[in-house]
């Protein structure tokens, strides 16, 4: 147990508000540092947690967040789960591609997410929302 967190379980969170994202931060920040992510890598996993949950609310109306702990064996890391019933992405090649941006910002919100994290997965359905795993393993 780590600042009020239990690493044994996931941690869910609602996204509904911007006060909900530094949420989400706060509580990235707290599970990287207990799973031993160097400083470097709590800040790249934090800022790519940042990006998704933000695109989570405005892009996705809203949605939850499960933060939780992996070990395969000879490493720990941070695994992130962002889910929403929003509208999907309809091109999603385009909506990976550096610079492309929707909503006027500077375009590095998935493709910068991506680069991040270790892993990243995505998984999206015109009209029925999307959902991206991203994963940070300590070094």
């Amino acid at each position: 147990m780590t600042a009020g967190v239990d690493l044994g379980q996931p941690q869910a969170q609602a996204i509904r508000s911007d006060e909900d994202v530094v949420r989400v931060r706060q509580l990235v920040r707290t599970v990287a540092v207990a799973v031993k992510l160097s400083l470097v890598d709590q800040t790249k996993v934090v800022t790519a947690a940042s990006e998704l949950a933000r695109n989570t609310l405005v892009y996705g109306g809203g949605g939850t967040v499960e933060v939780g702990t992996v070990d395969n064996g000879t490493r720990r890391g941070v695994r992130i789960v962002f889910a929403d019933r929003g509208p999907g992405i309809a091109d999603l090649d385009l909506a990976l591609t550096d610079g492309y941006t929707t909503g006027g910002g500077l375009g590095l919100g998935l493709s910068g997410a991506r680069r991040l994290v270790d892993e990243f997965d995505i998984k999206t359905a015109v009209g029925e929302g999307t959902r991206i795993t991203v994963t940070k393993w300590s070094r």
